[in-house]
Parts: structure tokens; sequence; C-alpha cells
């Protein structure tokens, strides 16, 4: 069975797709395997990093959302009245825009390493935009 691996900056996370609570987004996700990006810190949304996608549409709409994700938990919000974005919560997160609060599809958890997390969403915060990437290998 493939092992899903996050990679962001100079970490790596192993990680689990959420299957069974967000059956659609990960199917949706899977299909832009492997997905490569970059991170920014979040500007609202408290302690978390994310990945704008402007405009893409994954064809999903809302399943196991949240607005109050936990320190690994990662989500992907569809778009609608803010951008189409995936977010990764390091700690606190009440998940929002310029538009207001926001729910994203938690449809994946990291696993391991989650000790090295807010190291992550420092380093972004202070030094700039991360390469990410997620890869089943």
């Amino acid at each position: 069975m493939p092992r899903l691996v996050v990679k962001a900056g100079p970490y790596e996370f192993q990680a689990s797709f959420e299957e069974e609570k967000a059956p659609r987004t990960v199917a949706a996700f899977r299909k832009v395997l492997p997905f490569v990006s970059q991170v920014v810190h979040v500007r609202w949304s408290g302690e978390g990093v994310w990945v704008p996608l402007g405009e893409h549409d994954f064809g999903v709409g809302y399943e196991n959302h949240t607005s109050h994700p936990a320190p690994g938990h990662i989500l992907l919000y569809p778009g609608g009245i803010s951008e189409t974005e995936i977010l990764l919560a390091y700690g606190g997160v009440d998940f929002s825009s310029k538009m207001g609060q926001l729910a994203g599809n938690h449809f994946i958890t990291l696993t391991s390493n989650l000790d090295m997390l807010a190291e992550l969403g420092k380093s972004v915060l202070w030094k700039g935009a991360h390469p990410i990437s997620f890869e089943e290998i």
C-alpha cells in the first residue's frame, strides 16, 4: 500500500488520507499527485500555512469540513467566497479570509514528526515561502 509523504521546506512528514470521512476530496486530490507548490503563512487564520490555488476547481463540495483544524490536519477549501486553497494547521487555527470565517475539508492528517510543525510554521512566517510537495510512494 502506498505511503503519503508531505515535504515542506526541510521537513518531511508521513501522512494519511481521511478516505472514510472525505472520500470525494481524497479522490480529487489523488488525481493531481504528485502535487508540488509553495506554502506561505496564513494572514487571518492564526497558526497555519497555506497553498493559494486561485480559481482551481477540484470538483468537490463540503465534506468533513471544519473551521478549527488541529495541528497536523490539512484542509482543502474548495472555493466559493474565497479562493481555493490548502491549509496546514501547525497550532491554533480559526480558518478565515478577508471575507470572513471559512470551513475546509479535512482530508489529510500528518502522522509523524508533529513536533516539527511549530518549527515549520515559524520558518515560513519569518523566512517566507517554502516548497511543499505531496506524494504517494
